[in-house]
């Protein structure tokens, strides 16, 4: 142990150190969500096409989930504490990559690296927290903290980048993460040790390498076709994605060491879990950042009105969070599923009410009403993952709910900003592929308006399929969970 260990005393280390954690954690957590607002600016700064916009949102999530496991096996090996610094170091300097990217093209490459250094900082930080409290409730508590952490920074991402957008260039949203990574290196080696487990088997490249590239390869189709219409090599693409998903699948059923274990969603309280885990964020993700569109381009609103529009989802979101965890224990985890998914669709739905001439008070209501849901599930998900497999399994369990909710923000961004962008295309004036180019352009009368109803449009229609989903899922959870009497070990 070094002398800066001695010196402190272990509670305060331990909570100190925690402190020091919840910084690149709230910072991987908001920048899934801090572009939401900032789009608008960064496509006049640098007027990306319709499908560049989308991969600038989304390029961070998928590098953050395909990665997740494998940075998480690699961490055992070779050291948390030293996976976690490197990561930090990559995160700070991708990040100022990207505040001054020339581009949508360099913007884009500096969005996937701080994904990949993301994937290095979520499961070597957990590691790492676990280590420094001995004693389990202790250690219950500041994974509760972690986790809450974690859900606000999605909340509060789209309000901070607001609040810069309001004063700065759209670079800033980037730049700000600096001084929270910076003040990590310097207190890390001081506050925190090392972590490392033996594990048997090794990290399978090739499969790390196949369900991202299929992925990838399936997502840029989608959004080719839905913002160009189709056409052969995106549609070429896709099934090369789908064959490689196939084989990737197929793949881990006789490795010994699997990156993904799907014999576990052979349980169904454990498929409900991580289908909770990504459709919500996929929904949260998808009409944040619609809806941020919506109030600065449709409604005219300024950038830091919008921003204080999402604060009071934000807080419901964020409080659920911290609260749910005590309410669980009293109603159980079937009804709070149930709860989590009906109140999100509610709230998807109460979108349907907006119009190109107003619906400010529906967004916040919905914000506020889906805010519930979002916050149950951030705090029961992994939580029901691990509890309904056998403890041998707990670790494979919780790696593939952390990953459900890094695809599930990526996804919603692609699939369900993708569906957006279609109704865009085949309503729109077809002057642009995006509303904010339309509106840069010189217009006829009517044609603005014509736009504007277009995006609304499309908005509308991502609301009703996201909540016709959550209905869907609700409806799943109480079939297939059982009620609490028989639920004792989930």
């Amino acid at each position: 142990m070094s002398r800066q260990h001695t010196h402190t005393p272990p509670g305060l280390r331990a909570w100190a150190g925690l402190l020091v954690i919840l910084g690149p954690v709230l910072l991987v957590s908001m920048d899934g969500s801090i572009l939401f607002l900032a789009m608008p600016r960064i496509g006049q700064a640098l007027t990306p096409s319709a499908d560049q916009a989308l991969w600038i949102l989304d390029s961070y999530g998928f590098a953050v989930g395909s990665l997740l496991i494998a940075f998480g096996n690699l961490g055992d090996r070779y050291g948390r504490l030293r996976l976690l610094v490197l990561g930090t170091t990559v995160f700070g300097l991708a990040s100022a990559a990207a505040a001054f990217a020339p581009n949508a093209e360099l913007l884009i490459t500096a969005r996937a690296l701080m994904g990949v250094a993301g994937a290095t900082l979520l499961p070597s930080a957990l590691a790492v927290l676990s280590e420094l409290f001995a004693d389990p409730r202790r250690r219950a508590q500041a994974i509760g903290i972690f986790a809450a952490a974690f859900a606000a920074g999605f909340a509060i991402g789209p309000v901070l980048g607001g609040v810069l957008l309001e004063r700065f260039w759209w670079g800033s949203v980037f730049l700000i993460n600096l001084p929270v990574l910076a003040l990590f290196l310097v207190l890390a080696p001081i506050l925190l040790r090392e972590v490392r487990t033996v594990r048997s088997g090794r990290v399978d490249v090739i499969s790390v390498a196949t369900s991202a590239a299929g992925l990838l390869l399936v997502v840029y189709a989608l959004k080719h076709s839905a913002a160009e219409g189709l056409a052969v090599v995106p549609v070429l693409a896709g099934v090369a994605g789908l064959v490689l998903l196939a084989w990737f699948a197929r793949r881990q059923r006789w490795l010994e060491h699997p990156l993904v274990e799907f014999k576990l969603f052979r349980d169904r309280v454990f498929t409900v879990a991580i289908i909770t885990g990504l459709l919500p964020l996929a929904a949260w993700s998808a009409a944040a950042y619609l809806a941020g569109v919506y109030l600065q381009s449709v409604l005219d609103l300024p950038v830091l009105r919008t921003a204080l529009l999402a604060l009071p989802g934000a807080a419901v979101l964020t409080l659920t969070c911290v609260v749910t965890p005590m309410v669980v224990d009293r109603v159980g985890k079937r009804a709070a599923l149930v709860a989590c998914h009906f109140s999100i669709a509610l709230g998807l739905l109460l979108l349907v009410l907006t119009a190109t001439t107003g619906g400010i008070g529906w967004y916040v209501a919905s914000t506020v009403v889906a805010g519930l849901g979002y916050g149950i599930s951030f705090a029961v998900v992994a939580d029901t993952a691990v509890g309904a497999v056998p403890p041998s399994r707990a670790g494979a369990a919780g790696a593939i709910a952390e990953t459900s909710n890094e695809i599930g923000n990526a996804l919603g961004i692609a699939l369900l900003g993708s569906l957006a962008a279609l109704v865009f295309r085949l309503q729109g004036p077809g002057l642009a592929p995006t509303l904010d180019e339309t509106l840069l352009l010189p217009l006829a009368a009517g044609v603005g308006e014509e736009a504007k109803a277009a995006f609304v449009t499309g908005l509308h229609a991502v609301a009703v399929v996201a909540a016709v989903l959550h209905l869907a899922l609700g409806a799943l959870a109480l079939r297939w969970i059982p009620k609490p009497r028989a639920l004792a070990s989930v």
